[in-house]
């Protein structure tokens, strides 16, 4: 879960550093993956 949890934050990091340097593509790519991490922890939790 902690693993989870930093990646989830990593990407979190780089979707506000992408937004402020105007990268959409990387931008909208990073809140994918944080979407992705959010599933999964989810899942875990619920597990």
């Amino acid at each position: 879960m902690t693993d989870l949890t930093k990646q989830y934050e990593q990407a979190k990091n780089n979707s506000k550093k992408y937004m402020q340097n105007g990268q959409i593509g990387a931008y909208l790519n990073a809140l994918l993956e944080m979407n992705k991490y959010k599933r999964m922890m989810v899942a875990v939790v619920a597990n």
